[in-house]
């Protein structure tokens, strides 16, 4: 199988992180995930991003050096992994990674040997919330439209990018499905963006604006090569793109997958501005790009800048890594802001999982120990009674797992999760019409068909508790272990506790 290289935004590092950035970790995890559980090779990278400016104003407040503002804050960002049950496979902080900065160094050279820099003045409207000059019609009441402050005006004389001259070629990629941007509704909005014409855009800061954070432009030190420049070719600077490599040969030189997990305020960047860099240094383009929208709190996007935040790390602490990564599969949806409540995770949580999946399993295990010794019935044995008909439990399970590939493949983790309880749904829905346990209790009933009702439902709960990995790896490890292998299932114990 082609390999599939998947990537996270690294994010600015100017405060703690919040729900919204789990909520991407959580989406890319599982992605890597259900392609490592399919037998793929997956290499999933994550990271942080150390040069904004925002950064180093972030530090002046707190009257820290740079570096180790960066560096504790960065910290909080990475013990994430442990905190979400994240998988990466590789993190890059782009201020002390030693892979870093000469790739960068080795793509500004290319990208300059095909003569795309020029110096220029420039006067502008920055935010410094978006790392980014904004012209005065994309401004809503004067406000960014991203962050609702007021940009500066800044007069700089900066490096620019000829990023004009690869319009056709990124609108050509677009178009032609070698980059696919999901959900179409962002593709279509970046079509949008690129008919009404490109424009050069700005790729250093004076070093003294920046305080001297960040990586010099080559043979010009007065300059700082700009945060987003720096920050996207991550992607492939960790990978060693800058000296023959495995890793860069394998994972985006090759034929595989090349995908990019972010937010939608940062789609220009990727899907326009990063696709001409590649372009410029004659590097492969990504395949495809998932964009998702944000978490809401009382209505308000979540935002490090103005403090309107969700600590996952204080979810997980209170409900379990389960509860939240459910939660962000289950609730948010393919297209469209979510509104975060409390309330919602905990009754996604309780619902599809205590008892829902938890609850099938833990009543099927327990009348296997009560009645059959925790022993299932054997392969070959004749099919149950048609009372008692588990033919489409069994064809809903059988069909699960592609139906979880199809919506995996455009990101649809609602829907991927929307399978799982359907097959959970019609298991229960099994159970609750035959009744076993008060079949059982009557001594002079044909137990056999009741054993091997409560078998069907164990492999049922098998093949859901596999697809379910990616999605809950902790809780899904739980289950797995209570429904034994084999013939036998393990003692009955709760796998998910209901949250109170």
């Amino acid at each position: 199988m082609n390999p599939y290289y998947i990537t996270t935004a690294i994010p600015y590092v100017n405060a703690a992180p919040h729900l919204g950035h789990a909520l991407e970790f959580v989406q890319a995890d599982v992605l890597a995930r259900h392609r490592r559980l399919r037998g793929q090779p997956v290499r999933f990278l994550s990271g942080t991003d150390d040069h904004a400016l925002k950064n180093v104003l972030a530090a002046r407040n707190a009257g820290e050096q740079v570096a180790d503002f960066v560096n504790h804050a960065a910290d909080r960002f990475q013990a994430l992994q442990g905190q979400l049950e994240l998988s990466c496979d590789d993190y890059v902080r782009t201020s002390s990674d030693p892979r870093h900065r000469p790739a960068v160094e080795y793509l500004w050279q290319r990208c300059a040997d095909a003569g795309d820099f020029y110096r220029r003045t420039y006067t502008g409207l920055y935010c410094v919330g978006c790392e980014q000059f904004h012209e005065l019609d994309a401004l809503i009441g004067g406000a960014c439209p991203e962050h609702g402050t007021e940009p500066e005006q800044v007069t700089e004389t900066n490096w620019f990018f000829r990023l004009t001259r690869y319009q056709d070629q990124i609108k050509d990629a677009i178009t032609s499905g070698a980059l696919a941007i999901n959900p179409p509704q962002k593709r279509n909005e970046v079509l949008a963006f690129l008919d009404k014409g490109l424009e050069d855009f700005s790729v250093s800061r004076p070093a003294v604006r920046a305080g001297g954070w960040g990586i010099p432009v080559p043979r010009d030190p007065s300059q700082v090569i700009y945060v987003w420049w720096d920050a996207l070719t991550n992607y492939i600077t960790a990978l060693g793109v800058d000296r023959p490599r495995e890793e860069y040969e394998t994972w985006w030189a090759g034929d595989g997958e090349r995908v990019h997990v972010i937010g939608k305020g940062i789609t220009r960047f990727h899907a326009v501005y990063w696709i001409g860099l590649l372009l410029s240094a004659g590097q492969p383009l990504p395949t495809t790009i998932h964009v998702h929208d944000y978490v809401n709190l009382g209505g308000a996007k979540l935002s490090k800048s103005t403090g309107n935040i969700v600590d996952p790390v204080d979810l997980v602490d209170t409900y379990g890594a389960d509860a939240l990564r459910w939660w962000i599969t289950r609730e948010v949806p393919l297209l469209g802001d979510t509104e975060f409540t409390t309330a919602r995770l905990r009754q996604a949580y309780n619902t599809d999982l205590a008892n829902g999946l938890g609850n099938l399993a833990n009543r099927t295990v327990t009348l296997l120990h009560q009645y059959f010794d925790g022993q299932l019935c054997r392969d070959g044995e004749p099919a149950i009674g048609p009372t008692w008909d588990s033919a489409g439990l069994d064809a809903v399970c059988a069909a699960l797992p592609s139906k979880v590939d199809a919506a995996l493949r455009i990101a649809d983790f609602r829907s991927a999760t929307g399978h799982l309880v359907a097959a959970v749904d019609l298991a229960n829905q099994l159970l609750n019409s035959a009744e076993p346990w008060n079949f059982l209790r009557n001594a002079g009933g044909d137990q056999r068909l009741v054993h091997q009702l409560l078998s069907r439902v164990v492999q049922a709960c098998r093949t859901i508790s596999t697809e379910l990995t990616p999605f809950c790896p902790g809780g899904a490890a739980r289950l797995e272990c209570q429904l034994g292998n084999r013939d036998r299932v393990a003692p009955p114990e709760p796998v998910f506790l209901r949250i109170t």
